[in-house]
C-alpha cells in the first residue's frame, strides 16, 4: 500500500505533466513549489494547476528581470519597516515588520507591492534545503489610524496567498492596540481557512515566553528580550 508522501509525489508528476504543457516556464521551478501549490488546494489537481498556471503568468508581468531591484522600491525601503534576521527553532527564517511605519496616504500601491515580492523572495531564498516556511512578527506597537492600510492588508495577502502558497509557518502579532481589532475584522475573512489558525495574537504580559517557544534568544531580537540586533535591509 503506498503511503501519503508517495501518493503526494505521484500527483507532483501528474501536475508537472499538466502545467508542463501548458507553459513551458514550470520547467523551471522543483517539484516543492509544485507541491506547495499542490498543498494549497487540498491535494486538488485542476484548482492547483490553474493558480500555478495564474502564478507564472503573473510573475511574468509583476517580476518581468526575475528580481526586484531595489531602485523600484527606494521610498519603502526607507521606512525600514521590514527587516529579515534570525531563524527559528525549526530553521524557518523570521520577518520582522512594523506597521506603525507604514503610512497609506504616502504609499503607492506598485511600490508597496514591489516590496513584499523583494522581501519574500529575499526571506524564501534564506530558507535552508530542508524548510519551506517562514516565521513572522508583526510589530504594532505605535499603530494608530495614519497607519491603517485596509486595501494595503489585502493586497499584501493576495501575493502571499496566490504566489507563496505554503510558505507561511507562523505569524506573531504582538503589542496589538484594541483599535487594530476593527482592521482585523475586515481582513479576517479574506484569509485562507488554512491559514487562519497561523496567526497568534500574543499578550503584552507573555510576550518574551511566547516567542522563545518558538525562537532561541540568541535568534531573538534584543527590543523582545533576546540578544539580536536588528539591522536594516
Amino acid at each position: 500500500m503506498e503511503s501519503n508522501e508517495e501518493a503526494e509525489w505521484k500527483l507532483v508528476a501528474q501536475m508537472r505533466s499538466a502545467v508542463e504543457a501548458k507553459d513551458p516556464a514550470a520547467k523551471e521551478v522543483d517539484d516543492f513549489m509544485i507541491r506547495r501549490f499542490l498543498r494549497s488546494r487540498d491535494l486538488n489537481l485542476e484548482k492547483a494547476s490553474d493558480m500555478f498556471l495564474k502564478f507564472l503568468k503573473w510573475r511574468r508581468t509583476a517580476v518581468p528581470n526575475g528580481f526586484i531591484a531595489e531602485a523600484q522600491i527606494q521610498y519603502e525601503l526607507s521606512q525600514n519597516k521590514l527587516f529579515i534576521q534570525g531563524f527559528s527553532k525549526k530553521g524557518s527564517p523570521i520577518l520582522i515588520a512594523f506597521p506603525s511605519k507604514h503610512y497609506p496616504s504616502k504609499r503607492d500601491m506598485n511600490e508597496l507591492k514591489n516590496l513584499v515580492v523583494y522581501y519574500l523572495d529575499k526571506i524564501c531564498a534564506r530558507m535552508p534545503g530542508n524548510q519551506e516556511k517562514l516565521v513572522a512578527i508583526v510589530d504594532f506597537q505605535g499603530w494608530g489610524y495614519s497607519n491603517c492600510d485596509i486595501r494595503g492588508y489585502l493586497a499584501v495577502l493576495d501575493i502571499l496567498q496566490n504566489y507563496y502558497p505554503e510558505r507561511l509557518g507562523k505569524v506573531f502579532l504582538i503589542h496589538v492596540p484594541s483599535l487594530f481589532m476593527r482592521a482585523w475584522k475586515i481582513v479576517y475573512p479574506y484569509i485562507d481557512k488554512n491559514t487562519r489558525h497561523k496567526f497568534i495574537f500574543v499578550e503584552d504580559k507573555n510576550l518574551r515566553a511566547s516567542l522563545l517557544e518558538d525562537i532561541d534568544e540568541d535568534q531573538l531580537p534584543e527590543i523582545y528580550g533576546g540578544k539580536l540586533k536588528l539591522m536594516p535591509h
